[in-house]
């Protein structure tokens, strides 16, 4: 911590350099463990290629349909033991996590059935795919019914209300992870479990969805090992490693991931798909997502025990268990929100020069500040700092390669906050 200190020229009497060496003592134990984690799940993974026997072959491009692409079959398999899942669906196709959530839903709600939310309102890409915000194409317009549980009264899911929910005409259950731009917390695994369990003993055919965005290799196990059918994600995010330059991924029954495939391709068409840059950095952004996703918490741990320690209201405590990487810290202003997403977008390695303004990002309701000095556009595995520009200006960091690199970012917005 010393040595960023100088590097940056921040007094160590100064109100941020007490505070951030408090910070760095409180949170060593937290940082040691956090390691001792990402080494396991790292191990995890490298049994996986081992067992697949992952060769330089299978990074060659396809081209054309991609049949027979061997890579992307031993790419799936790796994927399906990491996640725990009986098949998966990796493809540069998949455009986002919110297209790989939508391929879900459309793959297994039907009209005339319903889809039950069971942690409250949903992220807010996904009310378009819900066709709850005005849009066109969702799927109410399609004959699907959409039922939302919302929140207990301290923003935890309401496990009686969702039972009353769910009924016969009940196709899908889904369940967002992170807390998005909500007041809840990422969803611990074994909450998670809670709900797959209520869920199934009320309708066994539910199909039990889970947004793991933000989620994966921050615990031991992945939302398959609790009874999701279905998890999806993106892989500019954690899976990713931050070497993965697009794409999306399904993991869970096989035969649902076969149905969600056709609709990513088309019917009877489920095993084509041609990989024109071959699948190397998926394979390698894979087998470094353990350790990424562990600098990306090391530098959430720090984020929160330093802005508390400055008076600010964080989520969750630098102490508290987590379940995905993001850390929210609430400015209460305007000015301070900007402040502080600017501060980040100048302590990124690309594009430093640049000042994030608000904007109407497509998919959103309200007006969206973002900073993203990153190597891959939208990569928040990468050091990333967003936030609805309303009250009470809640920033939400997540992500960073390295935590040296989170750490320097957040000692200068505490500067230019706290100065």
């Amino acid at each position: 911590m010393r040595n960023i200190m100088a590097e940056l020229d921040i007094d160590e009497s100064s109100p941020v350099g007490k505070n951030a060496l408090s910070a760095a003592r409180d949170i060593a134990p937290i940082w040691h463990a956090i390691s001792a984690a990402a080494a396991r799940r790292q191990t995890r993974v490298l049994l996986a290629f081992k067992e697949c026997r992952v060769s330089t072959e299978h990074f060659a491009p396809s081209t054309g349909y991609g049949y027979g692409d061997r890579g992307r079959e031993v790419l799936e398999a790796v994927w399906s033991k990491v996640f725990g899942a009986e098949a998966a669906l990796v493809r540069p196709q998949i455009v986002s996590g919110t297209h790989a959530i939508a391929l879900c839903l459309w793959a297994t709600a039907h009209p005339g059935t319903t889809v039950v939310s069971a942690t409250g309102e949903p992220y807010e890409t996904v009310k378009s795919i819900l066709g709850i915000a005005g849009q066109e194409n969702g799927l109410s317009q399609a004959g699907v019914k959409y039922v939302q549980v919302n929140l207990t009264p301290d923003n935890k899911p309401d496990l009686r209300l969702l039972e009353e929910a769910i009924t016969r005409e009940t196709s899908v259950v889904l369940i967002q992870r992170s807390g998005g731009y909500s007041p809840r917390k990422a969803l611990p695994l074994g909450e998670i479990g809670r709900i797959v369990e209520k869920a199934k003993n009320r309708n066994p055919r539910a199909v039990c969805i889970v947004d793991n965005c933000y989620g994966e290799f921050v615990n031991d196990m992945e939302p398959n090992a609790v009874g999701a059918d279905l998890v999806a994600g993106s892989l500019i995010k954690n899976p990713g490693g931050a070497l993965v330059p697009t794409g999306g991924y399904v993991a869970g029954r096989a035969d649902l991931v076969r149905r969600v495939a056709e609709r990513l391709i088309a019917p009877g068409c489920a095993d084509v798909g041609p990989s024109p840059m071959g699948f190397r950095h998926v394979f390698q952004g894979l087998f470094t997502a353990p350790h990424t996703v562990g600098e990306a918490l090391k530098g959430a741990v720090f984020g929160a025990r330093l802005f508390e320690l400055l008076g600010l209201e964080v989520r969750p405590r630098f102490d508290e268990e987590r379940s995905d990487i993001i850390q929210a810290i609430k400015l209460g202003s305007k000015e301070k929100l900007l402040k502080f997403v600017r501060e980040v977008q100048r302590f990124s390695p690309v594009d430093s020069h640049v000042t994030p303004e608000p904007w109407q990002m497509p998919g959103y309701q309200h007006e969206v500040v973002m900073a993203a000095g990153t190597f891959v556009q939208g990569s928040s595995i990468e050091l990333s700092a967003d936030a609805p520009v309303i009250s009470p200006y809640e920033v939400y960091l997540q992500g960073g390669i390295s935590a040296a690199h989170v750490v320097a970012a957040l000692l200068r917005a505490a500067l230019t906050l706290f100065a």
